[in-house]
């Protein structure tokens, strides 16, 4: 049998990977799959949170054959740090109407929960048909808030992760995969100057 060698590194400043390219990929297919079938055949409104959740909000669209109509919400909740800095700030909301739509709220990480709960809550405000939320990745361990996602590609340990949208100090979204921060690049300070 020949020699398994392990995935090459997405960065150097990543302390381990924790998902492939290939494994997101094929995730967000059977995501995918599961959306249509709660769903069925109707149209629906992608809400996506940006910036973090563009690269999943967009691969998923393209796997999803339904009519669908996109929106964003932007919403800040980490600035330059690696914990959520409290009460999240919506920065910039919605332009389409979703009164009486069907709606699917997607996120790239839902950890305390404040986010997802907030944005719920000023969704449904807005009175639409159905609201279902959809993560990329799911960190239990941070939940502060009552809040479950009605679709989770991934459960993940309690680690700093960047890639695939994800980003610290606005860099590593463009990672094709999702990987660890090493603890020493964890420091806004050591970006100040690049």
């Amino acid at each position: 049998m020949p020699n398994s060698k392990p995935p090459a590194p997405l960065h150097p400043d990543l302390a381990e990977v924790l998902l492939t390219e290939a494994q997101i990929k094929a995730r967000v297919k059977s995501i995918a799959r599961e959306i249509k079938a709660a769903i069925g055949d109707s149209e629906f409104t992608i809400i996506s949170l940006i910036n973090g959740a563009v690269m999943f909000t967009a691969d998923l669209m393209r796997e999803i054959d339904n009519p669908v109509r996109l929106d964003c919400i932007r919403v800040s909740s980490y600035g330059g740090k690696t914990k959520s800095i409290g009460t999240p700030q919506v920065i910039h909301s919605l332009t389409l109407d979703i009164a009486q739509r069907d709606v699917l709220l997607i996120d790239d990480i839902l950890d305390t929960g404040k986010t997802l709960k907030l944005v719920s809550g000023l969704i449904l405000d807005l009175k639409p048909a159905s609201l279902r939320t959809c993560v990329l990745l799911d960190k239990k361990a941070r939940r502060e808030v009552p809040i479950e996602a009605d679709f989770v590609g991934f459960e993940i340990p309690d680690k700093f992760v960047v890639g695939y949208g994800l980003d610290y100090a606005e860099r590593y979204r463009n990672l094709p995969g999702i990987g660890v921060l090493r603890p020493d690049k964890q420091n806004s300070a050591a970006w100040a100057s690049g």
